[in-house]
């Protein structure tokens, strides 16, 4: 008779839990998957060490099809009740959207129904009782409101397989299934909303794909308004087309496909004669994918509008990261609240995007503004008018030499500090300056220029050498071009995997705007050591952080009366503050509206003269007032108490007194993991090492800034012991390598010598292999005894 309670979970599993599961009809191959990891882990970064947290894992979800999963498991030996697990189960349930949620200990299962609507949420089910598929799969329709036949025959479309494993991350699969599930029920009006980096391009191809195998839409159009973004499209995961698919290119339309890429640009025009999207049938198209909808189709008098509008019996899926929510600009009035957002912070969290480090330089002429002496002249030779100039006025109607390169001096200074080859994209105000700034980067890295000229490229709308080189900046194989001087060209669509730097130098009020910005440098790349960015900030514009706004739900803000129309064009041009983009250079155009037009500037005679553009002007003294990293909370804000003020009250919460702390501390067998606890509640640990001392272990960090106790640098500590004769009762050998261990404590930290691989280094490996070492203690255990005695005795004084 086996003893349930000695048996590991692992062994309740395969005993008791999969046989109960496989008895009622589910598929070990298809339809069940154990240990399913759906998070990759967040990143931690420690100066420029990386490392990842612990993965979400679900014990099981049953799949009805793949990627339609119906249920979660969540498993427990059976020393807990069938009940212990139901909590955690729930939370994964609502993450991956799963609406059957069960608990079990290998006795029997508790079953939550998120589904129940006669108040029986929860009963427990003997081992023997587990739902078949086609129950499980009745309970996900009620909650997904599938009804009709051809609804389910929708829903349940497979997705599309290459062959080559990929699957979709949790989330893509969340937003194909809201998205197709909604369509079946015939809601025409879709919006995704999901941060940059997190894979838009593949979601509405799985959603493209399964609505086209099943007979729903049979004419597709994908419209983008960059060639960028229809290349990478075609190239990418819409291949797989193949002969269905085509790009519309030099208005030429052939009707005779199925999947059409197509820029918004290239389908209307100024006059009737340019727009080819009436080439086709109103009715010719059944499903519209807006890709980067925030960029035109929520404004009523937009390009991308008439098009939407034209094939206004189709249905539009708009996707964004950034929904335009404004008074005069709404995604949500004319896609619909998102059937699906998920965030940068939850993708940062998740461990799918690339956490970020702030840096604020604050520049004397920023801070200060700058007013000319007087009879100061600008390069020209003219007065310059006697104000005062501040940040807005840098870049756009004054130009400052010594600005420029003092902003150009601290990039080098950084990256050669970080890293000469981290691939790094410069914003600036307009493409003057971008042009200016390539040119004072180029001056402060010759010898760098000089093996390849490639180094620095200005990449903006109106160079096509530049434009021409954009492909290999993103292309993480090329190493060339290394840093990328624009404006407006590089704020979206571009897929910069291994983007490690992005430098902020011109003035950005508009959070979508910033957002998109941000994303440029959020995507992952392992392979080349692409895991966090930098944000070097010279103008505040990183204040937008802070707005309630960032990272948020979207909210509708665009007012809408009873009686508003929304097919009818309402013109609204002389009333919208939003930028104005040059379709064709992506170049923001600066619009006055025809009744408030400046007058032009009249000489006392009358006489009419050309209106003066950027007054340029050198010998101006710039130095920086500041340079200081920003540090964020969990939820992602940046932290404006100090930095130890922050800490303390992170750790009250954890620890209610310093005797709880210590007892914590030395019950715990590692110390990273308590490290590894504090740092994902939110404790910057690496940032208080440096604002307090970096010869301080985390033990007296903590002590001290928790509990205001004098901290001890880890070599007094390593000192104490030394003078208590502790290793007088250790033969000779065995001695010397704990002497050399606490060597190793004073110079690296705790977390250093508890892993055995402390053996395999200098000095360590010189009193042999670490099965040598280990074996002069008596055995590993004994070894892993007088390791924990040794943490004793360094932390037995000084808190």
């Amino acid at each position: 008779m086996i003893d349930k309670k000695s048996l590991s979970e692992r062994d309740i599993c395969t005993k008791y839990i999969t046989p109960a599961i496989e008895r009622a009809g589910w598929d070990r191959i298809t339809q069940l998957l154990e240990e399913v990891s759906f998070t990759d882990g967040k990143i931690y970064v420690r100066g420029k060490l990386t490392a990842r947290g612990a993965r979400k894992r679900a014990d099981y979800i049953l799949y009805y099809k793949p990627n339609i999963p119906v249920a979660i498991i969540e498993a427990k030996d059976n020393k807990h009740s069938v009940r212990a697990g139901i909590q955690q189960a729930l939370d994964y349930a609502g993450i991956l959207d799963i609406p059957c949620v069960f608990s079990s200990n290998g006795d029997g299962f508790l079953f939550h129904d998120r589904t129940a609507i006669d108040g029986d949420v929860e009963h427990e089910i003997g081992l023997n009782d587990f739902p078949s598929p086609e129950v499980l799969w009745e309970k996900y329709k009620r909650y997904k409101g599938i009804k009709t036949t051809e609804e389910e025959k929708i829903v349940a479309q497979d997705y599309y397989f290459d062959g080559s494993g990929r699957r979709p991350r949790y989330y893509q699969q969340i937003a194909v299934n809201r998205a197709v599930e909604a369509i079946a029920k015939g809601q025409n009006r879709i919006l995704l909303v999901m941060a940059t980096g997190t894979g838009k391009t593949y979601t509405a191809f799985q959603i493209i794909h399964r609505l086209w195998k099943s007979g729903a839409k049979k004419r597709i159009l994908f419209l983008a308004d960059r060639n960028a973004l229809i290349d990478q499209t075609r190239r990418g995961d819409f291949k797989y087309f193949k002969d269905k698919m085509t790009v519309v290119k030099h208005r030429m339309i052939d009707k005779s496909y199925e999947v059409y890429l197509a820029l918004y640009q290239g389908l209307s025009g100024a006059d009737e004669e340019a727009n080819a999207y009436k080439q086709f049938s109103p009715e010719f198209f059944d499903l519209i994918v807006v890709d980067e909808c925030h960029r035109g189709s929520a404004k009523e008098d937009s390009a991308w509008h008439e098009i939407l509008k034209y094939f206004k019996k189709a249905t539009h899926v708009g996707l964004t990261a950034t929904p335009k929510e404004t008074n005069e600009v709404s995604n949500i009035e004319y896609f619909g609240t998102p059937v699906y957002t998920y965030s940068l912070k939850q993708g940062i969290d998740d461990g799918f995007l690339a956490p970020y480090r702030v840096i604020r330089i604050n520049l004397s002429v920023d801070a200060e503004g700058w007013r000319p002496e007087q009879g100061k002249k600008d390069k020209e030779g003219n007065l310059v008018e006697d104000r005062v100039y501040n940040r807005k006025d840098f870049d756009r109607t004054l130009v400052i030499d010594e600005r420029t390169e003092t902003v150009a001096r601290k990039l080098t200074e950084f990256l050669r500090g970080f890293d000469p080859f981290a691939k790094t994209i410069v914003f600036c105000t307009d493409i003057d300056h971008a042009e200016r700034m390539r040119f004072a980067l180029s001056n402060l890295n010759q010898e760098l220029v000089v093996q390849n000229d490639k180094y620095i490229m200005q990449i903006t709308g109106d160079n096509d050498e530049g434009k021409r080189e954009l492909d290999n900046f993103i292309n993480p194989e090329e190493t060339y071009p290394v840093i990328a001087t624009t404006s407006e060209l590089m704020t979206t669509g571009v897929d910069a995997q291994t983007c490690k730097v992005i430098v902020l130098d011109s003035e950005i009020k508009s959070m979508t705007k910033f957002k998109q910005i941000i994303g440029r440098g959020t995507r992952i790349n392992e392979e080349f050591g692409k895991m966090y960015f930098s944000i070097l900030d010279f103008r505040n514009v990183t204040d937008l952080f802070a707005d309630k706004e960032f990272d948020g739900e979207p909210i509708r803000v665009k007012p809408v009366s009873e009686d508003t129309n929304l097919g009818d064009i309402v013109d609204e041009e002389q009333k919208d503050n939003t930028p104005v983009i040059d379709e064709e250079t992506g170049e923001e155009i600066d619009i006055i509206p025809p009744d408030i037009r400046y007058p032009e500037p009249q000489t006392p005679t009358g006489k009419v003269t050309e209106p003066r553009q950027k007054v340029y002007v050198n010998g101006v003294d710039v130095s920086v007032l500041i340079s200081r990293e920003m540090y964020f909370d969990n939820n992602g804000k940046p932290i404006t108490t100090s930095l130890k003020d922050h800490t303390k009250e992170i750790l009250k919460g954890q620890f209610a007194s310093l005797d709880d702390f210590l007892t914590k501390w030395n019950n715990s067998e590692k110390k990273e993991a308590i490290i590894r606890e504090l740092e994902e509640q939110g404790v910057l640990v690496e940032a208080l090492r440096d604002a307090v001392n970096r010869e301080v272990d985390l033990f007296d960090l903590i002590c001290h800034v928790a509990f205001d106790q004098p901290p001890l640098t880890r070599r007094e500590r390593a000192n104490n012991v030394r003078k208590r004769n502790y290793f007088t009762k250790y033969g000779d050998q065995a001695r010397k390598v704990l002497e050399s261990l606490l060597d190793k404590y004073a110079d690296e930290g705790i977390t250093d010598i508890e892993s055995l691989d402390i053996l395999k280094v200098k000095p360590l490996n010189s009193f042999g292999s670490p099965m040598e070492i280990i074996n002069e203690f008596g055995d590993k255990e004994s070894y892993m005894k007088a390791l924990r005695e040794l943490e004793q005795e360094l932390y037995s004084t000084g808190a």
